[in-house]
């Protein structure tokens, strides 16, 4: 017990110089494309990780990121589904995670490639044509997803991010730290992934009323 005690309090502290680590006296290289630099543009949008949301595409974002990854379209039966595309490596600065980008496709669209898609891994994932793949390369990143390789608290998220406007908690394991300006969802979550979720500033207060619908 004394063991897992003193291992957990490492990881925390391992966790918050990683999250200060850009304003260490002396570090004199900036450091970029860090979780908590969100770029609010003059039109509104955001920028994280050098996507601006509902603008840059995906073709786009490979030339960013590279193209290790992995693309298909997400969906249990009876549900249109997403396409999405997965990093499962992923690093931000200093800090490691995995990083799923759901891209911005017309429902019918979504749906022609599904039909054309080929299934694999289960019942919930589709890959596309290869014909299809144009379509992929011209569709904006809609939202971020970003799961930090270690744990987050309510401290090191407030410390980067400031005071949240709202928090919303759902069950006994999931909170919602929501910052309507900067587009931001952080969700700290005891049974799974903490969860840094980026979307449209305008988008937000919809996702808040689906959360709310959720906590009741």
């Amino acid at each position: 017990m004394k063991y897992f005690i003193a291992l957990l309090a490492i990881i925390l502290i391992a966790a918050s110089l990683l999250f200060s680590r850009d304003n260490e006296p002396g570090n004199d290289a900036p450091v970029t494309g860090l979780p908590w630099q969100i770029n609010i543009l003059q039109d509104g949008s955001t920028e994280v990780f050098g996507i601006t949301l509902g603008q840059t595409t995906f073709g786009e974002t490979l030339e960013l990121h590279g193209d290790d990854l992995q693309l298909a379209i997400i969906a249990a039966p009876q549900e249109a589904g997403t396409l999405e595309a997965y990093y499962s490596r992923y690093s931000a600065g200093p800090i490691t995670g995995k990083l799923l980008l759901i891209l911005d496709v017309a429902p019918d669209v979504l749906a022609s490639l599904r039909e054309r898609a080929f299934q694999e891994g289960g019942m919930r994932r589709y890959r596309l044509h290869p014909d299809d793949m144009p379509v992929a390369y011209q569709a904006p990143v809609k939202i971020i997803n970003f799961l930090p390789s270690f744990r987050l608290d309510e401290d090191i998220a407030q410390n980067r991010f400031g005071t949240p406007a709202e928090i919303i908690q759902i069950g006994t394991g999931e909170k919602h730290l929501l910052y309507p300006e900067k587009g931001l969802d952080l969700i700290l979550n005891t049974e799974g992934k903490d969860v840094l979720q980026y979307l449209p500033p305008q988008d937000l207060q919809k996702h808040r009323k689906l959360l709310q619908a959720q906590a009741e």
